[in-house]
């Protein structure tokens, strides 16, 4: 599993990927805008992905594909 997350920290919106920071300083759309990409990429790939973004207020959204029913 991939996980992509975008929250705020410190101040700025970043993008993480399986917890590791990559991208920092951008506004919140761009932020999602990326984060919903690489998951897009992701599940090209086959990958499961999970995806987390949060909101203004503190809430978290998440969203987990690719998950196949054996």
């Amino acid at each position: 599993m991939v996980q992509y997350a975008v929250t705020l920290k410190d101040g700025d919106w970043t993008v993480f990927t399986d917890g590791k920071p990559i991208e920092h300083g951008m506004t919140r759309s761009a932020a999602v805008q990326m984060a919903k990409e690489m998951a897009f990429e992701a599940e090209e790939r086959g990958d499961t992905v999970e995806l987390l973004i949060q909101g203004y207020y503190g809430d978290l959204s998440r969203r987990i594909t690719g998950i196949a029913d054996d």
